[in-house]
Parts: structure tokens; sequence; C-alpha cells
């Protein structure tokens, strides 16, 4: 099948959108499928306040239109909710084509956080954009039953998975004391909750891979942190074999695919039984969910490496793309 995908995000965005979508299209070549997308890239855009990485396309219908039709699909796929992904929705439903959308962030919260909008609000925006879908794909059950509660209509599971021959407990290290090491990888920003984490007393050192706008203040307000800024994939796995715990704060994220990652090196993970943990971590043998951080980052330090690693090991990109494929609708001028 030829598949077009339509995303506010992508490179040089460094997050777990782009990661899903770029590991999706992956295991869909490898299928024989043609995946083509319409990203910000290819138009003038501007920064999205509050989140400078995220670059909003200045497009319009005819434009964007014209280079749907170019790419000739038999499926449509739209990722996101921003502005690429509302044009792309009015030219399907102008068209009754049916077509599919995802849920890849508790974007409600997100807001409610920064600007005091009530979640109310924003999730009214959201079921009108994802209830015009066929299928709304959310990461896990947890995620697809809250979308429910909420007045979604047609959410469904499409997980995620991760990529072993980079994360994986094989490989270098970083030199380190004897105490424990605790690390948190993330943006920097004040959905992330970091600072959950980093106001804790643990023993041992707390270590921080990540950027964005809470940067500055954070690296002020705890100076004794070990901090790493940006890191690319080989480099964070290092840093994830190197850890005794990864420290998980958000309640915003539907998935955590860092979780994942660190899981896929051994790494036990503590977080607060929200969703995306709730389904992304086994507690008590992949790592420890709890109401209290500081006790699920304690008895995470007795959670084995190879239970960790062996749970890991039952999430994979490949099962989860076929869950994607499952959702596609056939285009109507495509069904002959």
């Amino acid at each position: 099948m030829k598949i077009l995908i339509v995303t506010d995000a992508w490179e040089p965005q460094v997050n777990g959108v782009v990661r899903t979508l770029k590991m999706t299209t992956r295991e869909l070549e490898k299928k024989g499928h043609s995946v083509h997308f319409i990203t910000p890239n290819l138009f003038k855009s501007f920064p999205c306040p509050t989140y400078p990485e995220i670059s909003l396309a200045m497009t319009n219908r005819t434009q964007l239109a014209k280079m749907i039709d170019d790419v000739d699909p038999d499926c449509l796929h739209i990722s996101t909710e921003g502005p690429l992904g509302w044009l792309a929705r009015s030219i399907a439903m102008k068209r009754k084509w049916p077509f599919t959308t995802s849920y890849h962030s508790r974007f409600p919260e997100y807001v409610n956080m920064r600007f005091k909008i009530p979640t109310a609000w924003s999730y009214s925006i959201f079921r009108r954009f994802h209830n015009a879908a066929k299928a709304n794909l959310a990461p896990t059950p947890a995620i697809v039953n809250d979308l429910k509660s909420r007045g979604f209509k047609s959410p469904r599971v499409w997980s995620r998975g991760v990529d072993f021959d980079m994360f994986n407990p094989v490989g270098s290290t970083i030199p380190r004391g004897e105490g424990p090491i605790f690390l948190h990888v993330g943006r920097l920003a004040i959905e992330k909750q970091i600072d959950e984490f980093l106001k804790l007393d643990l023993p041992g050192e707390k270590w921080v891979a990540g950027d964005g706008p809470e940067r500055d203040r954070l690296h002020k307000a705890y100076p004794k942190v070990r901090w790493f800024g940006m890191l690319d994939g080989p480099s964070l796995a290092t840093l994830y074999r190197s850890a005794d715990v990864f420290v998980f704060t958000s309640s915003t994220d539907t998935f955590g695919l860092v979780m994942l990652e660190a899981m896929a090196c051994g790494t036990p993970v503590a977080a607060f039984p929200v969703p995306g943990p709730v389904d992304v971590v086994n507690s008590g043998y992949s790592g420890v969910l709890d109401t209290d951080l500081r006790t699920a980052c304690m008895k995470a330090l007795d959670i084995s490496r190879e239970n960790v690693l062996s749970h890991a090991k039952t999430f994979s990109w490949e099962s989860a793309s076929e869950q994607f494929v499952g959702a596609l609708q056939k285009l109507p001028h495509k069904s002959h």
C-alpha cells in the first residue's frame, strides 16, 4: 500500500512522536509498503509558542490538497492536531475520505499546566478533531479507556516498541562512584514535572539528560545534579546502562518511550501509577509504581535487571506496526 502520513511533528525534533513515526515507517517498508510524509519541513513555518522546537507550517488547503494528490495515497493517516493535521482533516472530510488519527500526548493537561486553560475546553477541541476519524490510535489501553470516558468515539490501541539494536544491556557505560545512580531523560519542561524527582532525598547521584525551557531554572535550583544535555541514541543507551534506576515523572505522557528504552538496557523504572507507566511498567517486575516517588525509587533498586529486560522484550515495533496497518482505511478512489 501507498500510505500517506501528515504530521506537524518531524525532524529535527527529538521526541516520542518522531521516533514512533520513523520506527513505524521502517517496519512498514520491511513489509513492502510505501510510506510518504507531509511535514512542516516542506513549508515556510514559525516556531510553536512555548515549544519552539516544533515548527508550525504556513500553508493553505489548495497547496496541501495538491501535495496529497501528488502522492495519490491508498490510505491517509493524520498524526497530529496541528495546522497540517487540521487542514488534512478538512480536505479528507470534504472529499468524504476515511482516515485515521493518532493521540500522542495529553495536550489538554499540558496546556492546563502552562496556561491554566480548563482541560474540558481542550478536550472538546480534541474530540472534534479525532471523532471525524474512523480510528483514533492511542498508545496504551489506559489511554484508550480514558479517551472513551471523555466521549472519543473510536480510540484503539497502537502500541510502541524499542530498537534493541541500539538499546540493550551490552555496550559501553560511564565511569561512576559506588552510590546508586538515579537517571531522568526527557524534555526539561514544566509538564514533565522533573522537580518531583530532583527534590527527593536519595542516596548516590542524580543524572539528567535533555534540554528545554526549564533548563536554566533547574540548573540553578539543583547544582548537585549531573547534567548531560541533549544526547543522541547511542549516547543515551550508554547512559541508561550506567544507571541503577530510571525515574519517570510525567503524568501527561501517553506512553513514555524513554521508559521502554531504559528497560531494554536492563534499567528498572520508578514512576507514578498514572496512564503511560501503568501499561509500560510491570510494577514489581520491571520497575516500581508508587504515589510516593521516593518509595518507588528505593524499591526499584532491588529489581532484577534480567526481569527488566525480559519485560522490555514483550514490546516490538513489528507488532505495533501491524496494529497501525490494521486500523488504516482504504480511500474510496482506490477501492477498485
